[in-house]
């Protein structure tokens, strides 16, 4: 793999990771709620908050590298990634990037006592959900057939097994989707 691919890569990774996960977990929140918090924070809320805000942040950034750096693309449609990548977060849940804005816009909800903020959480499920079922999964069948068969066989969607899933044998790299 040439560096300026990889390079490319990382530009458009780091230029999607702004874009979206970005307008969803910052932009958005941010407008509903002008990062004002609400009348009772206890200080475990707060701590419980920024936990699960930077799990949250740490997931998502260790997910968008393995889409430059195992994939060799990035998590934007019209710019996939070359090999399927199941490793990392990928080995115990088909979806960790959409986990992870779960985790971020609900540690939001607790940091800033904001319930507002549950429901758009609940409406970024839904999008989420009906994107990856009804775009993503049929995209990676396609793109990777019996790959990503086999993968999808192997690893839960949306709720994380917590046991290292076995590669299939054909499996070569790790990632290329979010499905």
């Amino acid at each position: 793999m040439r560096m300026d691919h990889r390079v490319r890569a990382a530009i458009g990774t780091a230029a999607f990771l702004v874009v979206a996960p970005g307008v969803v977990t910052g932009l958005v929140p941010w407008l509903i709620t002008g990062w004002q918090p609400g009348s009772t924070r206890p200080a475990v809320m707060i701590v419980a908050g920024a936990v699960l805000t930077a799990a949250g942040c740490g997931a998502l950034l260790q997910a968008f590298g393995r889409f430059v750096l195992e994939g060799a693309g990035t998590p934007a449609p019209p710019a996939p990634t070359e090999q399927l990548v199941v490793g990392g977060l990928y080995r115990y849940v088909r979806n960790p990037m959409y986990l992870a804005l779960q985790a971020i816009i609900i540690g939001q909800v607790l940091l800033l006592d904001r319930p507002v903020l549950l429901y758009y959480a609940a409406g970024v499920l839904a999008a989420t959900a009906a994107f990856a079922r009804l775009y993503e999964e049929p995209a990676l069948a396609r793109r990777y057939g019996e790959q990503y068969e086999a993968y999808r066989r192997a690893v839960p969607g949306w709720l994380p097994r917590w046991r290292k899933s076995q590669r299939p044998q054909h499996t070569t790299n790790i990632e290329s989707g979010d499905a």
